[in-house]
């Protein structure tokens, strides 16, 4: 059973935020957040739009960045995240193919040992 994560109004979050609903309506606008909505259009906002609206308000409060900045970058921090996802993507699979390569020439060594051969032979053992 999956768990319902919270929504809260706008109002909610402008008090819990210390900030305007007029603020929120803005960053929604230019596209820092994409608040749910319920049939009557209200909006509803989780906890991942709260944390992401708490980066805007440091990126302009704390650090002087204007909204043409904060776009920049947000933009940036998703290019690089998705970056980073890719080169986890491309990891994984690279672990993959190397313990798969490892299986394959220790099979090879096992096999070279029972025919026989005179040479010495390295017994390679991986662990997952």
């Amino acid at each position: 059973m999956e768990r319902k994560k919270p929504l809260y109004m706008i109002s909610v979050v402008a008090e819990m935020l210390h900030i305007h609903p007029q603020t929120l309506r803005i960053y929604e606008r230019e596209g820092f957040i994409k608040p749910k909505r319920t049939e009557g259009n209200t909006r509803l906002y989780s906890d991942e739009d709260i944390e992401r609206i708490k980066t805007v308000l440091r990126l302009t409060r704390d650090m002087g960045v204007n909204l043409a900045g904060v776009d920049m970058i947000l933009g940036m921090r998703e290019r690089m995240e998705q970056k980073r996802r890719e080169m986890e993507e491309m990891m994984r699979h690279l672990s993959e193919e190397i313990r798969a390569e490892f299986r394959r020439r220790e099979e090879d060594i096992k096999r070279f040992s029972r025919e026989g051969s005179k040479e010495k032979v390295i017994t390679v053992k991986i662990e997952d």
